[in-house]
């Protein structure tokens, strides 16, 4: 995701969090509040509708949302949430500190209407992925999303991995943390080696999300990398 992309989806969901809490917003007031400018703004009312908000735009006035809506726990599967939790990680690298604050704030309203279960995912979701650098390298995995509903969800995955010398094992393995570097990695406990291992997600050729669950492993990412790096 490139930083144009990051600022959009963080400013959608600003402008959303505003029309909540407002009862009516101009567009040259959410311009000026994001610093974007007012045609910016008309087009980023017309994806919110599009995306199913009802927005009401009264001539001369300004922007409202229909009477009584209110963003429901519905509006947001668990992989859209993990993708906001996601997006919510690549926001913390960025060195505008307001600019943080602003989507920080937005994305814990966004969580406030989660369902409990899905808060506890969120939640457990932005402790356990670290982005210790992203080069928007072209797109080499696809499994991110299942791995994140596997990790949050305590689910056991069984994986086809073909490590650094182009051997392919099966393996079960209990998915831990995600990290973003030049690849995404798992850390996951692999129980063929019956240890904790790291996971290039590009090197992953098949994954299936089993119906049995594991134990939650008791400790933070901080606490692994102090007790076993």
């Amino acid at each position: 995701m490139k930083d144009n992309d990051t600022n959009r989806l963080s400013r959608l969901t600003a402008i959303l969090t505003q029309l909540q809490t407002r009862r009516l917003l101009t567009a040259r007031t959410l311009a000026d509040k994001f610093g974007v400018s007012v045609r910016t703004i008309y087009r980023d009312i017309k994806s919110l509708e599009q995306a199913g908000v009802p927005i009401i735009s009264e001539e001369g006035r300004g922007y409202s949302l229909m009477e009584g809506y209110r963003l429901p726990p519905l509006m947001f599967t668990e992989a859209q949430a993990n993708a906001l939790i996601t997006a919510e990680q690549l926001v913390l690298k960025n060195k505008d500190t307001s600019f943080i604050k602003d989507y920080t704030e937005a994305i814990e309203k966004i969580k406030a209407v989660l369902k409990y279960n899905l808060q506890d995912n969120a939640n457990l979701l932005s402790e356990r992925t670290r982005f210790d650098q992203n080069n928007y390298l072209e797109r080499n995995s696809n499994s991110l999303s299942e791995l994140q509903f596997a990790l949050t969800n305590f689910r056991i995955v069984k994986i086809e991995y073909t490590n650094e010398q182009k051997i392919t094992t099966i393996r079960n393995i209990e998915p831990f943390a995600l990290l973003s570097t030049e690849n995404w990695l798992l850390v996951a406990y692999c129980r063929l080696r019956n240890e904790f291992r790291f996971f290039r997600l590009d090197r992953i050729k098949k994954l299936e999300i089993l119906m049995d669950t594991f134990e939650p492993h008791k400790m933070t990412l901080q606490e692994y990398f102090e007790r076993y790096h």
